[in-house]
């Protein structure tokens, strides 16, 4: 229920808070924060707000015009259960404090936008997310950048190329490369540190369903949550990176949501589930359809799979998403849609034949994402594909890998890289900007922001592996 100024002075007393903290997502995807006593929230914090300097910001504002203010979400509140000191946590919405308007750079606000764009065009009336969110947990990581040498160094007790380290003793209970996937203790040394991060999670209302380690060798995990609407469950994946971090670092643990950070294992991706609903009525299923799937679902399969190179450059927004999206590793490279082919960039569950559970999975998105943005644009791109009925072809239910050449050309792949995905934006990007959801400055301010401060930047830097194949010619 909507939380009143006198529901979060009760939840303050009762907590013994001393502190507010007012959180909010810059336009690459991480909370920002600062805080304030207890003794200063008033009703002013959800009304007039409070301001910031957007300029210091990522993604925001330049520095003539800076200001910008933030207004607490009252529905937001709850207990942080990570600091020592009794702190509440307010996710914000961002204004400019002289139209009063919402900002329209704020990735919430975009996230809000497309939920409102779902109910006016008659649809439906809610659309459900379930983000299966996979990271590497690590005991030791260094990496520097400097005129004249670069590095990275990432390391796991678990990790199966320490097998021959002397441990005093080495008990070599370590997962093969690509063997991580379910073993219990103590191959799967990570159990109770997953458990107290899903206690964690439930403590701040973050619904969750199973944990466990994954594939990759070196702590790979994976803790699923309860599907909820858009923008509740992106920021529900906001607390839940926040607290992975936080219970991982309290056992001096570092937690990466890198797609790629290890070389010739298993990426971290981020299959999300997703269908739409009219009242009672779970829209995307059909029981006489393929997979009972109805022809709403499969238009906006089509969607997903039409716009799939412009669309990942907010799905995939990384320059390392790319080393994760090739052959080899359970990675969906194939622009296609199947019931069972882990490949495939669509994929359809089998695992329940209950009515509720019907849904499709788009498994490109990786979780180096901005979480809002990335949610809304897969919707913006489904529901161009119902309201313009794009066939999404024909499923394919065999091993894409083991086509013939001829057969291979046949099926469109996910683009190559960072680079080309932005390129691929910029020429297709008008089913983003229906309804006012994205706006132009933020779909250029995303190009421009990726160009240069991320792409530009590593290109003017040698790579290592560049000394490797090129020092001797």
């Amino acid at each position: 229920m909507p939380k009143t100024l006198n529901d979060i002075e009760k939840i303050a007393k009762d907590g013994g808070i001393k502190f507010v903290d007012m959180r909010f997502c810059d336009l690459p995807g991480v909370w920002q924060h600062f805080s304030l006593p207890i003794e200063d929230l008033t009703e002013d914090v959800f009304g007039e707000g409070m301001g910031f300097d957007g300029s210091s910001v990522r993604g925001f504002q330049e520095i003539q015009e800076s200001d910008m203010v933030l207004v607490a979400d009252p529905d937001s509140a709850v207990i942080d259960p990570m600091l020592q000191i009794p702190t509440m946590s307010l996710t914000c919405n961002i204004f400019d404090p002289v139209t009063r308007e919402p900002y329209s750079r704020d990735p919430r606000y975009i996230a809000q936008k497309a939920e409102k764009f779902l109910q006016s065009e008659g649809i439906a009336e809610v659309s459900y997310w379930g983000p299966e969110l996979e990271f590497y947990i690590f005991d030791d990581v260094r990496f520097a950048q400097n005129a004249h040498s670069a590095f990275y160094f990432v390391d796991s007790k678990e990790g199966t190329w320490n097998s021959g380290r002397e441990e005093f003793p080495n008990l070599g209970y370590k997962p093969r490369h690509k063997e991580g996937y379910f073993p219990v203790p103590p191959t799967d040394s990570l159990q109770d540190l997953r458990s107290e991060i899903v206690l964690r999670l439930q403590d701040v209302g973050v619904q969750t369903e199973i944990h466990h380690h994954e594939v990759g060798t070196a702590g790979q995990a994976e803790i699923d949550m309860r599907y909820a609407p858009l923008t509740t469950m992106a920021d529900r994946v906001m607390q839940y990176k926040y607290i992975v971090r936080n219970v991982c670092k309290k056992y001096d643990k570092s937690v990466t949501f890198m797609p790629k950070p290890i070389f010739q294992d298993n990426g971290s991706g981020m299959h999300v589930h997703q269908s739409l609903w009219k009242g009672d009525t779970n829209l995307f299923y059909d029981e006489n359809g393929y997979a009972q799937l109805s022809d709403m679902a499969k238009y906006y399969i089509g969607g997903l799979l039409k716009h799939a190179p412009a669309l990942l450059a907010f799905t995939n927004p990384t320059t390392n998403s790319y080393k994760r999206l090739v052959p080899g590793y359970e990675a969906p490279v194939n622009l296609v849609y199947s019931q069972r082919n882990r490949s495939a960039a669509v994929r359809i569950p089998l695992y329940s034949k209950s009515i509720a559970a019907k849904r499709i999975e788009f498994r490109c998105p990786d979780p180096s994402c901005n979480i809002y943005l990335c949610l809304s644009a897969m919707l913006m791109a489904g529901l161009d594909g119902i309201q313009n009925k794009i066939d999404p072809g024909d499923p394919q239910d065999r091993n894409l890998y083991d086509l013939e050449p001829e057969e291979a050309k046949k099926i469109n792949s996910t683009p190559g890289s960072l680079g080309e995905v932005l390129d691929n934006l910029e020429a297709d990007h008008e089913w983003l900007l229906r309804g006012d959801v994205f706006t132009p400055d933020v779909v250029s301010t995303w190009i421009n922001y990726k160009r240069e401060k991320e792409l530009a930047e590593l290109n003017l830097r040698p790579h290592p592996y560049e000394f490797y194949m090129y020092y001797d010619l």
